[in-house]
Parts: structure tokens; sequence; C-alpha cells
């Protein structure tokens, strides 16, 4: 099942490191299978509002995602994207290819049952 790493980027400020850290990054994630699939701007937000920006990275599980974060080649550059960026970075696991969300609604329901 994939797993992501999801950032998001509230408050950041250009500079030489982050330009370091964007051309050292991809190297530190080969190794572990993860590719950018969302990298920052443009968004169209229809509901709410959306301070900053997004990144999602997906790697083929859980286990990579958290090997990549732990990873000595990217805890070597980390502190390039975070002296200079403000934001938050969660590791989270997606769904099966054919996941069903009336499924979710059934356990939900009978969770509600049972605790009512």
């Amino acid at each position: 099942m994939p797993a992501y790493a999801f950032a998001h980027l509230r408050s950041r400020r250009h500079h030489p490191d982050i330009i370091e850290y964007l051309e050292r990054v991809q190297a530190t994630l080969d190794p572990f299978a993860g590719r950018f699939v969302i990298h920052g701007l443009p968004a169209e937000v229809v509901e709410g509002t959306w301070p900053g920006s997004m990144v999602l990275i997906e790697f083929p599980g859980l286990i990579e995602a958290r090997a990549w974060y732990n990873s000595p080649a990217y805890q070597e550059i980390l502190q390039l994207r975070t002296d200079h960026i403000q934001g938050d970075v969660l590791l989270i696991e997606g769904v099966e290819p054919n996941y069903d969300p009336v499924l979710r609604a059934d356990k939900l329901r009978a969770e509600a049952q049972r605790t009512s």
C-alpha cells in the first residue's frame, strides 16, 4: 500500500539554502523509490483558506517513507529547509486501490451504535 510524506509549508523565505535543499532532495528520495506527486503552488482553494503551499511525496509503503525521513542523507539536508520554511510534515499510509468509503461509513455507524 502506498504511503506519503505530506508537507504543509506555511511561511517561507527564499534563501540560498532552499535552492541547495531542492538540488539535493531527489537524491535522498531515490534509494526509497520516493517521487514528488505535488510540489508547491499554484493551488486552487475551493473551500476554506490555505496559507502556504503543499508538497506530497509518494513511497511504496510506510516503511520506505520512514526510512527516507530518518536516513542520514535526508537528515543531512533537512535543516536547509527547516531553518527557512515553517511548516508541518506528516507520514501517512494511503488507501488500497479498491478503497470504498461506504465501508468506512458502515464501520463508523457500527462504532457509534456501540457507544450510544
